[in-house]
């Protein structure tokens, strides 16, 4: 008796992390739709970006330094992060930043992300070798057509989703797609500290340049700019893709992804909190249809 009453609190902490990371995940991960609708006055989208790629680099090498946190070995080992970096970061956030700088909504943006499970779920198969479920699929054609409720009304209204940005989405959610599938196949055994600044090392790397190249560089450091910069740092840069490579390491790619059908959900109750954003009826349907995917997806 005495034996199971000591192991229990040890085994009780790693569940407690497993419980909590998910959740915690999703509500961090919701608000970058929001920095990036926060911002988008102020700030050309791929300037802000190199600015807080560059921020955090700095942050968390100091902190890895600090922590004497092995860094990668060999030139193999930084070219997984930077391809991880580039993909998952540079391409992606890149997307949508620009995307709902030149117009998408914030809560459309989100969901547009959502798409990303079904790309997932049809890639892990030939490109990991992980098996997608019966209950899974159900879970993940359930939530992809509830983005579909939400984004289909708006594409032929007039003034509607923009398509070009819509589009620009899109091929940053493909792109984390391929990011996810690569940090799980080469990154089981790495440093996640150290490899995170690696991956921020290729985001800045590939955003950089296109930011000179497209933009002019106008960043104001309004109120609404610094406080975005510090949570977009801090929050997102830290600690949302600190959970994020967490629970890929963790758990099965498909599962993981399919937490994404839930942050349309909550981008959209941030946007109407903040910035007046709706959505007509037939678009909270989908959400809820998107959240139902995510309850049968996360039972495997």
């Amino acid at each position: 008796m005495s034996t199971r009453h000591d192991e229990t609190p040890a085994a009780a902490g790693p569940d407690l992390v497993a419980r909590l990371a998910p959740p915690l995940f999703v509500l961090i991960w919701a608000t970058g739709f929001i920095v990036a609708r926060l911002v988008a006055p102020d700030a050309d989208p791929l300037t802000f970006l190199w600015i807080r790629y560059a921020l955090a680099i700095a942050v968390l090498a100091l902190a890895a330094a600090l922590a004497g946190a092995r860094w990668p070995d060999g030139l193999a080992g930084w070219r997984d992060g930077i391809v991880a970096g580039v993909l998952l970061h540079g391409a992606y956030l890149g997307g949508i930043f620009w995307a709902v700088g030149h117009g998408l909504p914030a809560g459309i943006a989100a969901l547009v992300a959502g798409l990303q499970p079904l790309l997932t779920g049809l890639l892990v198969a030939p490109l990991l070798g992980e098996v997608v479920s019966r209950r899974r699929w159900l879970g993940i054609v359930v939530g992809f057509a509830g983005t579909l409720l939400v984004i289909l009304p708006r594409l032929g209204e007039a003034g509607g989703i923009p398509l070009v940005p819509l589009a620009i989405a899109f091929g940053g959610v493909v792109a984390i797609t391929f990011g996810t599938i690569w940090q799980k196949r080469t990154a089981a055994g790495v440093d996640l500290r150290t490899n995170t600044v690696v991956q921020y090392c290729g985001a800045l790397a590939f955003t950089l340049p296109l930011a000179l190249l497209l933009e002019a560089g106008e960043i104001a450091f309004t109120t609404e700019v610094i406080v975005g910069l510090a949570w977009a740092v801090l929050g997102l840069s830290i600690g949302a893709i600190s959970l994020l490579l967490v629970l890929i390491r963790r758990g099965a790619v498909a599962g993981v992804a399919s937490l994404l059908f839930l942050v349309p959900p909550c981008s959209a109750v941030m946007a109407y909190l903040l910035f007046g954003e709706t959505l007509a009826p037939v678009q909270m349907l989908g959400m809820a249809v998107a959240a139902a995917g995510v309850a049968l997806a996360s039972r495997g």
